[in-house]
């Protein structure tokens, strides 16, 4: 029964990688948060703050001069979510190991960020079928940090967990 019990901890990271294929499958339109910034707040204070900003990504400049403050911020919050998005589901995937296998935490860590990586891959691909999306390899960049950042903190806490323990 324990077994049974322990592979529902694979719904996590089943089930978020389902959600982020949905969002992967719309087209930019659909996401694009822009009208909503731009309309809704009076950003043009931020401005000032943020004119030094100024790069390329994606072959395309990055800078509100480029894109406006609106778009900039949608920039970083879409990049923001790459991160986030699979820092998640590198934790889904090391509590699923945790809770189904009998593996030491850091070849756990190492499991789940190869997973990770291998979705985000995977995630680019797809995207490059979805209409006005482009895959580009630096949103698997992105969502590595991600991935890369959860399992360097659960392996931190899990050192620091067992110093307090001895």
């Amino acid at each position: 029964m324990k077994k049974k019990r322990n592979i529902v901890y694979w719904l996590l990271p089943l089930g978020w990688m389902g959600i982020i294929f949905a969002f992967s499958a719309q087209p930019y339109e659909k996401q694009d948060i822009r009208p909503i910034l731009g309309n809704t707040l009076d950003l043009t204070m931020l401005e000032p703050y943020l004119n030094w900003i100024h790069f390329t990504y994606a072959q395309s400049e990055v800078s509100v001069e480029a894109l406006g403050i609106a778009g900039l911020l949608e920039f970083f919050i879409r990049k923001g979510a790459h991160f986030g998005v699979f820092f998640i589901l590198m934790c889904f995937f090391i509590v699923a190991w945790i809770k189904s296998s009998s593996f030491k935490q850091h070849s756990i860590v190492l499991i789940a960020l190869l997973l990770s990586v291998i979705y985000a891959f995977l995630d680019e691909y797809h995207q490059g079928f979805t209409e006005n999306r482009t895959p580009y390899i630096g949103d698997v960049v992105i969502d590595s940090a991600g991935a890369i950042t959860a399992g360097f903190i659960f392996l931190c806490f899990s050192h620091w967990k067992t110093r307090r323990k001895s």
